[in-house]
């Protein structure tokens, strides 16, 4: 079920508005959906920045209308997937063989056959590189492209970290009414202004932003939550404030009672609400009394709107899809999560995280690599992410939706004692596809035993400022935190040579 940064939201397509005020608690802050959403608005008049620059536009700068980034929860072993060093002595070389691709030259893991005769669909870029080996920091940097403020340690979750990617694509889309795209193009109109005829429509051609869904983590948060309710950073918004938190959907996709959101029966709960009600009714002329809370209503029509929309159910539901489809991206937590992505980038969502869940099949194999990567992880790996690129491809979205498949790090070149890989950040690989990169090609390359780069190293903020040129964002635009100082979203360059 979908909820906020916190515990699940439940609703029906029948709920009051007043019903909404019963639900308090939806974030860490104890802030409900509808002031979250009236959070936004009391921001939406600050101005959108460049840093000193105006936007410049390349060629596959907002060509994609939507981004997945597909997020491998505990990092899986590079040498054992997609770059992969068969010559390397044995105590680092896959017990895996490698095997051809489509591409003439490149080689993949055999135990990924889909993905194998896909190459010429995605690129692989073999010289990701940063210097934090702990699962926390690693995560933030790689899914906000900023280094976290506290390296070298094992932190929470913090209302100082740094924006994901999803919550920056909610801060930008309040920007304008319209969404970034649209502001975007604007900015690059001859008579620079926002406001004509075609950028009056959003994306599911809706008149009303209000329908416009945000950015979606699906197998979250309860999957970044460890002993001791420890909240990973990297998922969040950060110093922008719960407000532009991605909405998390939570629930296994792949269970027979998946609902991101469950039908319920308002017969059976109004009775023992009406004295809740009533006090509700008793405290209204107070509220009235308080500017900051006057027009609350419409930011509960708002919210009712946004969560009963028919559009946002039918995105969410799974039961539309033949078994056909659903069997082809496998019954499982991720490849349903694919699935359901493929769903939402169609339901018009600008961003979408399908993370890997945390359970006792993700990748941080520092034991049994290999045992664990041919009978958990690489199977439906392959099986659901071919399946997401090719349904992509087949229904003509994957000219206009980013595809970036990343984890934290990679995994250790030498294999430790229990036959497994430790965390390992000089070096790893990522996948890209879609929106005009163009498949086929692999970007950097690695040295004889895949530890550090040897040709063009990537940084975590080059592989942000990419999504977000190709999501037509100016990676040096600034976003503002709670207090109005400003952030450049990336310090770094856009690989557009990937394009």
């Amino acid at each position: 079920m979908i909820s906020v940064s916190g515990p699940p939201i439940q609703c029906c397509e029948s709920i009051t508005r007043r019903e909404w005020l019963r639900i308090g608690g939806l974030s860490t802050l104890g802030l409900s959906l509808p002031e979250l959403l009236r959070a936004r608005s009391v921001q939406a008049s600050a101005p959108l920045t460049t840093h000193n620059s105006p936007i410049t536009l390349a060629s596959h700068f907002g060509r994609a209308k939507s981004c997945i980034v597909v997020f491998l929860f505990g990092a899986p072993a590079h040498q054992d997937t997609f770059d992969m060093k068969p010559d390397a002595p044995s105590t680092v070389r896959s017990e895996f063989s490698p095997v051809s691709t489509t591409v003439p030259g490149t080689q993949v893991c055999e135990l990924m056959p889909r993905l194998a005769r896909l190459t010429d669909q995605y690129a692989i870029v073999r010289s990701m590189s940063h210097p934090d080996n702990t699962h926390t920091v690693a995560m933030h940097y790689m899914l906000t492209g900023v280094r976290h403020i506290a390296p070298n340690t094992n932190p929470r979750n913090s209302p100082a970290d740094f924006p994901t990617f999803g919550a920056v694509m909610n801060y930008l889309d309040q920007r304008s009414p319209f969404g970034v795209r649209r502001l975007v193009a604007a900015l690059d109109s001859p008579n620079g202004a926002a406001g004509s005829t075609a950028s009056q429509t959003n994306q599911s051609g809706d008149q009303s932003p209000h329908s416009k869904l945000p950015a979606i983590s699906l197998n979250s948060p309860a999957n970044q939550v460890s002993a001791g309710n420890f909240i990973f950073p990297g998922f969040f918004a950060g110093f922008l404030g719960s407000a532009y938190d991605p909405l998390f959907v939570s629930q296994n996709a792949s269970s027979p009672e998946f609902q991101a959101i469950p039908a319920c029966d308002e017969s059976a709960r109004l009775d023992g609400r009406r004295s809740l009600l009533d006090e509700v009714n008793r405290q209204a002329s107070l509220l009235d009394r308080v500017a900051d809370v006057r027009g609350v209503d419409r930011f509960y029509d708002r919210a009712f709107s946004l969560l009963t929309a028919t559009t946002t159910r039918q995105a969410c539901d799974l039961s539309r899809e033949t078994p056909r489809v659903r069997g082809r991206y496998g019954m499982n937590s991720f490849g349903q999560g694919c699935l359901l992505a493929r769903r939402l980038v169609e339901a018009g969502v600008s961003l979408v995280t399908v993370n890997w869940a945390r359970d006792d099949a993700f990748w941080d194999t520092h034991k049994d690599n290999f045992k664990d990567l041919k009978t958990k992880l690489l199977p439906p790996f392959d099986l659901g992410f071919s399946a997401l690129l090719e349904d992509l491809g087949q229904r003509g979205l994957l000219d206009e939706t980013l595809v970036v498949c990343l984890a934290e790090f990679g995994r250790t070149p030498k294999i430790n004692a229990q036959a497994g890989r430790d965390h390992w950040a000089p070096c790893f690989s990522v996948v890209l596809a879609g929106a005009g990169v163009r498949g086929g090609q692999v970007y950097g390359a690695s040295d004889r035993i895949a530890a550090y780069p040897t040709d063009k190293p990537v940084s975590p903020g080059d592989l942000a400022a990419t999504i977000y040129s190709a999501l037509g964002v100016n990676p040096q635009t600034e976003i503002l935190d709670r207090i109005g100082r400003p952030y450049q979203l990336s310090t770094g360059r856009s690989l557009v040579e990937l394009f």
